[in-house]
Protein backbone atom coordinates (compact mmCIF):
# COMPACT_ATOMS: atom_id res chain seq x y z
CA UNK A 1 0.00 0.00 0.00
CA UNK A 2 0.84 3.38 -0.47
CA UNK A 3 2.22 5.02 2.53
CA UNK A 4 0.25 7.84 4.93
CA UNK A 5 0.56 11.48 3.44
CA UNK A 6 -1.33 14.83 3.44
CA UNK A 7 -1.40 17.51 1.39
CA UNK A 8 -3.02 21.23 1.52
CA UNK A 9 -4.82 22.58 4.63
CA UNK A 10 -7.13 19.95 7.02
CA UNK A 11 -8.33 20.55 10.67
CA UNK A 12 -6.48 18.67 13.33
CA UNK A 13 -9.11 15.72 13.99
CA UNK A 14 -11.15 13.99 11.41
CA UNK A 15 -15.19 14.42 11.02
CA UNK A 16 -15.20 17.84 13.32
CA UNK A 17 -15.42 21.53 12.15
CA UNK A 18 -13.52 22.75 9.59
CA UNK A 19 -14.34 26.43 8.93
CA UNK A 20 -13.27 28.52 5.47
CA UNK A 21 -12.91 32.08 6.03
CA UNK A 22 -16.40 33.58 5.20
CA UNK A 23 -17.49 31.20 8.45
CA UNK A 24 -19.60 28.28 5.82
CA UNK A 25 -17.90 24.77 6.78
CA UNK A 26 -15.89 22.76 3.91
CA UNK A 27 -17.36 19.50 2.86
CA UNK A 28 -15.65 16.68 4.03
CA UNK A 29 -15.56 13.29 1.61
CA UNK A 30 -14.30 10.02 2.87
CA UNK A 31 -13.03 8.16 -0.62
CA UNK A 32 -12.34 4.44 0.61
CA UNK A 33 -11.70 1.18 -1.00
CA UNK A 34 -13.58 -1.81 -0.24
CA UNK A 35 -16.00 -0.98 1.86
CA UNK A 36 -14.46 0.73 4.81
CA UNK A 37 -12.20 -2.21 5.23
CA UNK A 38 -9.27 -1.23 2.92
CA UNK A 39 -6.98 2.34 2.29
CA UNK A 40 -9.12 5.66 2.32
CA UNK A 41 -8.48 9.14 2.36
CA UNK A 42 -10.30 12.01 3.52
CA UNK A 43 -10.85 15.30 1.35
CA UNK A 44 -11.87 18.91 2.22
CA UNK A 45 -13.85 20.42 -0.51
CA UNK A 46 -14.93 24.10 -0.97
CA UNK A 47 -18.44 23.32 -2.01
CA UNK A 48 -20.28 19.95 -1.46
CA UNK A 49 -19.40 17.42 -3.84
CA UNK A 50 -22.67 16.27 -4.35
CA UNK A 51 -24.29 19.18 -6.72
CA UNK A 52 -25.63 17.32 -9.78
CA UNK A 53 -27.36 19.78 -12.08
CA UNK A 54 -27.66 17.51 -14.97
CA UNK A 55 -27.30 14.16 -16.12
CA UNK A 56 -26.84 12.05 -19.20
CA UNK A 57 -27.11 9.01 -20.82
CA UNK A 58 -25.31 5.84 -20.11
CA UNK A 59 -22.62 5.39 -23.26
CA UNK A 60 -22.23 1.49 -23.00
CA UNK A 61 -18.44 0.48 -23.14
CA UNK A 62 -18.14 -2.01 -25.91
CA UNK A 63 -15.63 -4.61 -25.79
CA UNK A 64 -15.86 -8.31 -27.94
CA UNK A 65 -13.11 -10.91 -26.59
CA UNK A 66 -12.82 -13.90 -28.39
CA UNK A 67 -13.42 -16.96 -25.84
CA UNK A 68 -13.38 -19.11 -28.60
CA UNK A 69 -9.81 -17.35 -29.96
CA UNK A 70 -8.43 -21.16 -28.99
CA UNK A 71 -4.80 -22.16 -27.76
CA UNK A 72 -1.67 -20.65 -29.65
CA UNK A 73 1.14 -18.25 -28.79
CA UNK A 74 0.41 -15.09 -30.00
CA UNK A 75 1.98 -12.14 -31.36
CA UNK A 76 -0.39 -8.45 -31.31
CA UNK A 77 2.00 -6.13 -33.48
CA UNK A 78 1.11 -3.32 -32.24
CA UNK A 79 4.13 -1.48 -32.87
CA UNK A 80 2.44 -0.48 -36.27
CA UNK A 81 -0.47 0.90 -35.07
CA UNK A 82 -1.27 4.01 -35.87
CA UNK A 83 -3.15 6.65 -33.95
CA UNK A 84 -6.14 5.37 -31.95
CA UNK A 85 -7.90 8.72 -31.56
CA UNK A 86 -7.96 12.18 -29.99
CA UNK A 87 -10.07 11.78 -26.88
CA UNK A 88 -8.94 10.37 -23.84
CA UNK A 89 -11.53 8.12 -23.45
CA UNK A 90 -12.32 6.89 -26.54
CA UNK A 91 -8.87 6.21 -27.60
CA UNK A 92 -8.13 3.10 -25.73
CA UNK A 93 -8.46 0.38 -27.57
CA UNK A 94 -8.50 -2.64 -26.27
CA UNK A 95 -6.31 -6.01 -26.89
CA UNK A 96 -6.70 -8.23 -24.14
CA UNK A 97 -8.53 -8.98 -21.27
CA UNK A 98 -10.78 -11.17 -18.73
CA UNK A 99 -12.90 -10.73 -16.25
CA UNK A 100 -9.89 -10.00 -13.82
CA UNK A 101 -8.29 -7.64 -16.32
CA UNK A 102 -8.36 -5.74 -19.29
CA UNK A 103 -5.01 -4.32 -21.46
CA UNK A 104 -5.38 -1.07 -23.60
CA UNK A 105 -2.92 0.46 -26.28
CA UNK A 106 -3.98 3.99 -26.37
CA UNK A 107 -1.54 6.14 -29.11
CA UNK A 108 -2.27 9.87 -30.01
CA UNK A 109 -0.35 13.18 -31.14
CA UNK A 110 -3.65 15.33 -30.36
CA UNK A 111 -4.46 13.86 -27.50
CA UNK A 112 -7.12 15.84 -25.36
CA UNK A 113 -9.35 15.37 -22.55
CA UNK A 114 -11.72 18.28 -21.87
CA UNK A 115 -13.81 16.55 -18.97
CA UNK A 116 -13.29 14.69 -15.80
CA UNK A 117 -12.87 11.11 -15.63
CA UNK A 118 -13.82 8.51 -12.65
CA UNK A 119 -13.53 4.89 -12.70
CA UNK A 120 -16.41 3.60 -10.69
CA UNK A 121 -15.54 0.04 -10.85
CA UNK A 122 -11.47 -0.75 -11.26
CA UNK A 123 -8.15 1.05 -10.57
CA UNK A 124 -5.69 1.69 -13.42
CA UNK A 125 -2.25 1.58 -14.03
CA UNK A 126 -1.00 3.80 -17.23
CA UNK A 127 2.30 2.83 -17.88
CA UNK A 128 3.74 5.65 -20.07
CA UNK A 129 5.41 4.50 -23.10
CA UNK A 130 6.17 7.62 -24.81
CA UNK A 131 4.88 11.45 -23.84
CA UNK A 132 4.83 13.53 -20.78
CA UNK A 133 2.92 16.10 -19.03
CA UNK A 134 0.51 16.22 -15.87
CA UNK A 135 -1.90 13.60 -14.28
CA UNK A 136 -4.69 16.26 -12.41
CA UNK A 137 -7.02 14.73 -9.81
CA UNK A 138 -8.84 16.11 -6.64
CA UNK A 139 -5.13 14.93 -4.66
CA UNK A 140 -3.56 17.65 -6.80
CA UNK A 141 -0.65 17.15 -9.49
CA UNK A 142 1.32 14.38 -10.60
CA UNK A 143 3.81 15.07 -13.68
CA UNK A 144 4.50 12.19 -15.55
CA UNK A 145 7.54 11.10 -17.71
CA UNK A 146 8.51 8.15 -19.85
CA UNK A 147 8.31 4.73 -17.72
CA UNK A 148 6.33 5.90 -15.50
CA UNK A 149 3.80 3.91 -13.87
CA UNK A 150 0.63 6.16 -13.36
CA UNK A 151 -1.50 4.04 -10.42
CA UNK A 152 -4.60 5.28 -10.03
CA UNK A 153 -7.25 3.90 -7.69
CA UNK A 154 -10.98 3.54 -8.19
CA UNK A 155 -13.16 6.49 -7.66
CA UNK A 156 -10.50 8.86 -8.14
CA UNK A 157 -11.58 11.63 -10.50
CA UNK A 158 -9.16 13.02 -12.80
CA UNK A 159 -7.93 14.29 -16.16
CA UNK A 160 -5.02 13.97 -18.47
CA UNK A 161 -3.00 17.18 -19.63
CA UNK A 162 -0.47 15.82 -22.09
CA UNK A 163 2.39 17.96 -23.18
CA UNK A 164 3.26 18.55 -27.06
CA UNK A 165 3.94 15.47 -29.05
CA UNK A 166 2.90 11.52 -29.35
CA UNK A 167 1.44 10.10 -26.56
CA UNK A 168 1.47 6.18 -25.84
CA UNK A 169 -0.45 4.30 -23.21
CA UNK A 170 -0.50 0.93 -22.17
CA UNK A 171 -3.30 0.52 -19.65
CA UNK A 172 -3.77 -1.57 -17.20
CA UNK A 173 -7.62 -1.93 -16.06
CA UNK A 174 -7.93 -3.77 -12.97
CA UNK A 175 -10.89 -5.38 -11.23
CA UNK A 176 -9.41 -5.51 -7.84
CA UNK A 177 -7.05 -2.98 -6.05
CA UNK A 178 -3.79 -2.56 -7.42
CA UNK A 179 -0.90 -2.75 -4.64
CA UNK A 180 2.52 -3.13 -3.78
CA UNK A 181 4.22 -6.43 -3.36
CA UNK A 182 3.30 -8.69 0.04
CA UNK A 183 6.49 -9.72 0.26
CA UNK A 184 8.22 -6.43 -0.46
CA UNK A 185 6.53 -5.22 2.91
CA UNK A 186 6.99 -5.71 6.89
CA UNK A 187 3.68 -6.22 8.86
CA UNK A 188 3.55 -2.40 9.40
CA UNK A 189 3.39 -1.49 5.51
CA UNK A 190 6.51 -0.68 4.82
CA UNK A 191 8.35 -1.35 2.18
CA UNK A 192 12.06 -3.65 3.05
CA UNK A 193 15.42 -3.63 2.40
CA UNK A 194 15.35 -6.35 -0.26
CA UNK A 195 12.67 -5.02 -2.08
CA UNK A 196 13.48 -3.45 -5.73
CA UNK A 197 11.80 0.03 -4.90
CA UNK A 198 10.86 1.90 -1.79
CA UNK A 199 9.23 4.69 -0.93
CA UNK A 200 11.43 7.21 -1.95
CA UNK A 201 10.96 6.14 -5.17
CA UNK A 202 7.21 6.61 -5.22
CA UNK A 203 5.89 9.97 -6.48
CA UNK A 204 2.83 11.70 -4.45
CA UNK A 205 0.67 14.20 -5.64
CA UNK A 206 1.62 18.14 -4.87
CA UNK A 207 0.29 21.53 -5.49
CA UNK A 208 -3.70 20.97 -5.11
CA UNK A 209 -5.47 22.14 -8.31
CA UNK A 210 -8.25 24.87 -6.50
CA UNK A 211 -11.06 25.32 -9.14
CA UNK A 212 -13.85 27.48 -6.98
CA UNK A 213 -15.73 29.23 -9.81
CA UNK A 214 -19.02 27.63 -10.47
CA UNK A 215 -19.96 26.90 -14.00
CA UNK A 216 -21.02 23.34 -15.32
CA UNK A 217 -18.41 20.95 -15.15
CA UNK A 218 -18.60 17.52 -17.16
CA UNK A 219 -17.48 14.27 -14.98
CA UNK A 220 -17.99 10.89 -16.71
CA UNK A 221 -18.12 8.03 -14.53
CA UNK A 222 -17.82 4.13 -15.51
CA UNK A 223 -19.60 2.40 -13.82
CA UNK A 224 -21.83 -1.22 -14.63
CA UNK A 225 -20.09 -1.24 -18.19
CA UNK A 226 -20.83 1.98 -18.69
CA UNK A 227 -20.17 5.62 -18.98
CA UNK A 228 -22.23 8.06 -17.07
CA UNK A 229 -21.90 11.59 -17.59
CA UNK A 230 -22.83 13.98 -15.31
CA UNK A 231 -22.72 17.89 -14.98
CA UNK A 232 -21.71 19.13 -11.82
CA UNK A 233 -22.60 22.97 -10.48
CA UNK A 234 -18.89 22.97 -9.20
CA UNK A 235 -15.18 20.69 -10.05
CA UNK A 236 -14.33 17.72 -8.06
CA UNK A 237 -10.93 19.76 -7.71
CA UNK A 238 -12.29 22.20 -5.44
CA UNK A 239 -10.46 20.14 -2.77
CA UNK A 240 -7.86 22.55 -0.23
CA UNK A 241 -6.34 19.65 1.64
CA UNK A 242 -6.48 15.97 2.36
CA UNK A 243 -4.93 13.21 3.93
CA UNK A 244 -4.27 9.34 3.98
CA UNK A 245 -3.62 6.53 2.06
CA UNK A 246 -5.56 6.15 -0.72
CA UNK A 247 -4.13 8.74 -4.08
CA UNK A 248 -2.84 7.91 -7.34
CA UNK A 249 1.06 7.92 -7.42
CA UNK A 250 3.71 7.81 -9.88
CA UNK A 251 6.94 5.00 -9.86
CA UNK A 252 9.43 5.18 -12.76
CA UNK A 253 10.09 1.95 -14.65
CA UNK A 254 13.99 3.60 -14.54
CA UNK A 255 13.93 3.57 -10.47
CA UNK A 256 13.22 -0.40 -10.49
CA UNK A 257 15.75 -2.18 -8.76
CA UNK A 258 16.93 -5.59 -10.74
CA UNK A 259 17.62 -8.89 -8.42
CA UNK A 260 20.41 -10.79 -9.91
CA UNK A 261 22.26 -14.16 -9.07
CA UNK A 262 24.79 -16.45 -10.83
CA UNK A 263 22.18 -18.56 -12.15
CA UNK A 264 18.90 -17.23 -14.47
CA UNK A 265 16.18 -15.92 -11.82
CA UNK A 266 12.59 -16.68 -11.91
CA UNK A 267 9.96 -14.40 -13.63
CA UNK A 268 8.70 -13.18 -9.55
CA UNK A 269 11.93 -11.26 -8.98
CA UNK A 270 10.73 -8.68 -11.41
CA UNK A 271 7.42 -8.36 -9.63
CA UNK A 272 6.20 -4.69 -9.36
CA UNK A 273 2.60 -4.86 -8.50
CA UNK A 274 -0.29 -7.08 -7.24
CA UNK A 275 -3.76 -7.54 -7.75
CA UNK A 276 -6.19 -10.11 -6.92
CA UNK A 277 -5.55 -12.38 -10.01
CA UNK A 278 -2.37 -11.05 -11.68
CA UNK A 279 0.91 -9.40 -11.21
CA UNK A 280 2.49 -6.51 -13.20
CA UNK A 281 6.32 -6.82 -13.72
CA UNK A 282 9.08 -4.97 -15.24
CA UNK A 283 12.13 -5.92 -17.05
CA UNK A 284 14.58 -3.55 -16.95
CA UNK A 285 18.42 -2.86 -17.98
CA UNK A 286 20.72 -5.58 -15.69
CA UNK A 287 23.43 -7.71 -15.41
CA UNK A 288 23.11 -11.39 -16.03
CA UNK A 289 24.17 -14.03 -14.28
CA UNK A 290 27.51 -14.23 -13.38
CA UNK A 291 28.25 -18.21 -12.46
CA UNK A 292 30.91 -19.50 -15.37
CA UNK A 293 28.39 -21.61 -17.24
CA UNK A 294 25.51 -19.61 -16.81
CA UNK A 295 22.86 -19.34 -20.03
CA UNK A 296 21.59 -16.08 -19.61
CA UNK A 297 18.56 -16.71 -21.98
CA UNK A 298 15.76 -17.82 -20.46
CA UNK A 299 14.92 -21.08 -20.28
CA UNK A 300 12.39 -23.10 -21.68
CA UNK A 301 9.06 -22.93 -19.31
CA UNK A 302 5.09 -24.14 -18.75
CA UNK A 303 2.78 -21.11 -17.50
CA UNK A 304 0.60 -23.98 -16.42
CA UNK A 305 -1.81 -21.85 -13.95
CA UNK A 306 -1.10 -18.38 -15.65
CA UNK A 307 -0.89 -16.43 -19.29
CA UNK A 308 1.74 -14.78 -19.77
CA UNK A 309 1.71 -11.05 -21.20
CA UNK A 310 4.81 -9.30 -22.64
CA UNK A 311 4.89 -5.60 -23.66
CA UNK A 312 8.30 -4.69 -25.21
CA UNK A 313 9.13 -1.21 -24.60
CA UNK A 314 12.77 -0.79 -25.85
CA UNK A 315 15.77 -2.70 -26.13
CA UNK A 316 16.97 -6.09 -27.48
CA UNK A 317 14.77 -8.54 -26.61
CA UNK A 318 17.51 -11.21 -27.10
CA UNK A 319 15.10 -14.06 -27.10
CA UNK A 320 12.81 -13.46 -29.03
CA UNK A 321 13.19 -12.90 -33.08
CA UNK A 322 10.54 -10.54 -35.33
CA UNK A 323 10.04 -8.26 -31.90
CA UNK A 324 9.59 -4.58 -32.52
CA UNK A 325 9.18 -1.83 -29.84
CA UNK A 326 5.33 -1.96 -29.01
CA UNK A 327 4.80 -5.64 -29.49
CA UNK A 328 2.54 -7.65 -27.57
CA UNK A 329 3.27 -11.72 -27.12
CA UNK A 330 0.66 -13.88 -25.16
CA UNK A 331 2.10 -17.46 -23.98
CA UNK A 332 -1.00 -18.93 -22.68
CA UNK A 333 -1.18 -21.51 -19.89
CA UNK A 334 -1.03 -25.29 -20.88
CA UNK A 335 1.56 -24.79 -23.63
CA UNK A 336 5.22 -24.75 -23.24
CA UNK A 337 7.26 -21.18 -24.47
CA UNK A 338 10.92 -20.36 -24.24
CA UNK A 339 13.68 -18.88 -26.53
CA UNK A 340 13.33 -19.09 -30.34
CA UNK A 341 16.39 -20.64 -32.00
CA UNK A 342 19.63 -19.50 -32.05
CA UNK A 343 18.90 -17.42 -28.90
CA UNK A 344 20.74 -19.55 -26.68
CA UNK A 345 23.70 -20.53 -28.20
CA UNK A 346 23.61 -16.37 -29.15
CA UNK A 347 23.60 -15.34 -25.61
CA UNK A 348 26.10 -17.07 -24.23
CA UNK A 349 29.07 -14.85 -22.35
CA UNK A 350 26.70 -11.88 -22.31
CA UNK A 351 26.89 -9.57 -19.85
CA UNK A 352 24.10 -7.39 -19.69
CA UNK A 353 20.84 -6.75 -20.93
CA UNK A 354 19.54 -3.49 -22.19
CA UNK A 355 16.07 -4.18 -22.49
CA UNK A 356 12.67 -2.74 -20.74
CA UNK A 357 9.35 -4.42 -20.88
CA UNK A 358 6.25 -4.94 -18.77
CA UNK A 359 4.68 -8.78 -18.30
CA UNK A 360 1.43 -9.64 -16.77
CA UNK A 361 0.90 -12.94 -15.67
CA UNK A 362 -2.56 -13.76 -14.94
CA UNK A 363 -4.26 -16.91 -13.56
CA UNK A 364 -7.33 -16.84 -16.17
CA UNK A 365 -7.16 -17.19 -19.92
CA UNK A 366 -6.50 -13.82 -21.31
CA UNK A 367 -8.41 -13.26 -24.68
CA UNK A 368 -7.92 -10.84 -27.58
CA UNK A 369 -10.56 -8.26 -28.54
CA UNK A 370 -11.86 -7.96 -32.06
CA UNK A 371 -9.98 -5.11 -32.98
CA UNK A 372 -6.48 -7.08 -31.70
CA UNK A 373 -7.21 -9.06 -35.08
CA UNK A 374 -6.08 -6.31 -36.93
CA UNK A 375 -2.42 -6.67 -35.51
CA UNK A 376 -2.48 -10.55 -35.37
CA UNK A 377 1.59 -12.11 -36.60
CA UNK A 378 -0.45 -14.98 -38.02
CA UNK A 379 3.02 -17.16 -38.45
CA UNK A 380 4.23 -16.34 -34.32
CA UNK A 381 3.00 -19.84 -33.40
CA UNK A 382 5.44 -21.31 -35.94
CA UNK A 383 8.49 -19.35 -35.09
CA UNK A 384 10.42 -21.59 -32.84
CA UNK A 385 10.93 -23.93 -36.09
CA UNK A 386 14.66 -23.95 -37.07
Amino acid sequence: MPYYTKLGEIPPKRHTQFRQEDGSLYHEELVSSIGFSGIYSNLYHCFSPTMVIEMGQASPVKMEFDKEYGLKQTHLKTSQMGDTGTDFLNSRLPMLGNSDVVLYILQSENLSMPYYYKNGEADEVIFVHYGSGILESQFGKLVYMPGDYLVIPRTTIYRIKPNPGKSRFLITESSSPVETVNRYRNEMGQLLEHSPYCERDIRTPSDVVLEKEPGRYLVRVKKSGAIHDFIYKHSPFDVVGWDGCLYPYALSIHDFEPITGRIHQPPPVHQTFQAKDFVICSFVPRLFDYHPLSIPVPYNHSNIDSDEVLYYVEGNFMSRRGIDTGSFTLHPGGLPHGPHPGTVEAGLGAKETKELAVMIDTFKPLYPSKQAYEFLDQNYPYSWIP
